[in-house]
């Protein structure tokens, strides 16, 4: 299991543990069904706390992820769909950030709109005759 945790990343170690195996069965890297380290291997291998790893395992069986068998240990959610359902989970916190910070900046729907639109379909670039245009 190849996971990077970094002390100088801001977000706590076991949200750092969540947040790369959602990455890893969201790029479907990791299957539906495949083995995840038990919780000791990981945290040997991390050289983080077992309590840490344990609460990263909890986090991700709460939010469907993995599923963990008592005796037989944490493997990916049986969920066809996981790498999608992960994916649209992902826009949708995502375009909640872009509305919070829309409203920060007082933008109305139909300036938001534009910025999405002018995001969507983007000028050409413009040449030494060509001036660009006004953006935001």
């Amino acid at each position: 299991m190849d996971l990077f945790l970094s002390t100088g990343d801001p977000r706590p170690m076991y949200q750092q543990i969540v947040d790369q195996i959602t990455a890893k069965v969201m790029a479907g890297d990791w299957a539906a069904g495949q083995a995840l380290p038990s919780i000791r291997e990981l945290a040997a291998a991390s050289r983080v706390s077992v309590i840490t790893v344990r609460r990263a395992y909890e986090e991700l069986e709460r939010a469907g992820v993995i599923a963990t068998r008592q005796g037989k240990g944490s493997v990916v959610a049986e969920r066809s769909d996981l790498p999608s359902a992960l994916m649209h989970l992902e826009l949708q916190q995502q375009l909640a950030a872009v509305l919070a910070s829309a409203a920060r900046l007082g933008l109305d729907r139909a300036q938001l709109h534009r910025l999405i639109d002018d995001a969507a379909d983007p000028a050409p670039s413009a040449t030494p005759d060509t001036p660009k245009g006004n953006t935001p």
